[in-house]
C-alpha cells in the first residue's frame, strides 16, 4: 500500500460518470479513493452509503470521492443507481489502479478495503486499510486544507 507523502499515481479509467482522468484533478481539488472489495455486499454498501450521506461534508473541502473495485461498469451502474450514489465508481477489471496504489488482495474476497486521501497537489496525505469512519477521512481533508 502506498504511503503518506508519496505522489499519487495518475490513471485513466471508465467510471459510472464517464471517463475519469485523475491528473485532471491535480492542482484543483483533493480526491478520496475508496478501494472496496465488491458491489452489493453489506459492508461495501454501508461504506459507500456513508459517503453518499456525507455529501455536504465532503463538499466543504471540494473533494471528489471515487469508489474503486474490479467489478464491471454495468455492475457498478446498477449498484450506483440502486443506492443513488452521486460519485463515480471506477471499473478496475484489469487491476491497473489497484496495482498502482499497491492495494493487496484477500483470499476469496478480492481486493483489500483501503482509503487514500490525495491533496490537491497530488500527494497522498492519508492511507489506511479498512472501512474508515467518515469523520476520520474528513479530518484528513481538513488537515490538508490548512497547510
Amino acid at each position: 500500500m502506498l504511503a503518506i507523502g508519496q505522489q499519487a499515481p495518475s490513471f485513466n479509467a471508465e467510471s459510472t460518470q464517464g471517463p475519469l482522468h485523475l491528473s485532471d484533478y491535480f492542482g484543483k481539488q483533493p480526491v478520496v479513493l475508496i478501494f472496496y472489495p465488491k458491489d452489493e455486499t453489506p459492508i461495501c454498501t454501508k461504506q459507500l452509503c456513508a459517503v453518499r450521506d456525507s455529501k455536504t461534508e465532503y463538499a466543504v473541502y471540494n473533494a471528489l470521492v471515487v469508489g474503486v473495485n474490479p467489478g464491471s461498469l454495468a455492475e457498478h451502474k446498477q449498484f450506483s443507481q440502486k443506492f443513488r450514489y452521486d460519485f463515480p465508481l471506477i471499473s478496475d477489471q484489469g487491476d491497473q489502479v489497484r496495482h498502482l496504489y499497491d492495494v493487496g488482495k484477500m483470499f476469496l474476497l478480492g481486493q483489500q478495503r483501503c482509503v487514500f486521501v490525495i491533496d490537491k497537489d497530488g500527494i497522498i496525505v492519508y492511507a489506511k486499510k479498512g472501512n474508515r469512519p467518515t469523520a476520520e477521512i474528513l479530518n484528513a481533508l481538513k488537515l490538508q486544507q490548512t497547510k
